[in-house]
């Protein structure tokens, strides 16, 4: 009968040391599992934030000066900013992100120069002052990297790829 009770002192043993084992890991996944919870927090409120910025007509785009040439990191792939590159020779609206190439689409086939406020109900917002101030932001950004020109205040074409920064192409 002590072999019997040797035994299960044995398996005993080894079952307290994986119970030990398994609660330090479920203790390091808990510690874990609240930094990516916090993490998520954060990333949903800062999201929150933009949207109702957005709502409100406040362009939360990247704002960068017309001399800087921004080309996207990593494949293309920007979060949490919408970066414009600078016009060249042979890029096209799809080198957008997808709000400015419906915007620069819009004015392509638009045969006149446009206005924010025509362009707007076109690109599926509705026609308020903030979308409209939004899209005017838009369309001033798209005049510095060359995409656009501004034919007169306020009035907006797709000629300034012909030109840009002054000089042929």
């Amino acid at each position: 009968m002590g072999s019997l009770i040797g035994e299960l002192e044995e398996r005993q043993a080894a079952v307290r040391s994986r119970v030990a084992e398994l609660e330090q890991e479920i203790a390091a996944l808990t510690v874990r599992l609240e930094a990516e919870r916090n993490r998520l927090e954060r990333l949903t409120v800062t999201r929150e934030t933009l949207d109702e910025l957005a709502a409100e007509g406040v362009a939360v785009d990247a704002v960068v000066p017309p001399s800087v040439e921004v080309e996207p990191v990593g494949g293309g792939r920007v979060v949490g900013v919408q970066t414009v590159t600078v016009w060249r020779e042979g890029r096209t609206s799809a080198d957008l992100p997808p709000v400015y190439r419906d915007i620069v689409d819009v004015i392509d086939d638009a045969p006149d120069p446009v206005q924010a406020k025509q362009i707007v109900p076109r690109i599926g917002l509705p026609a308020q002052t903030s979308k409209i101030e939004g899209t005017r932001s838009k369309l001033k950004r798209l005049v510095e990297r060359g995409w656009l020109a501004e034919e007169r205040p306020g009035l907006f074409t797709s000629s300034a790829r012909r030109t840009v920064s002054g000089s042929p192409p």
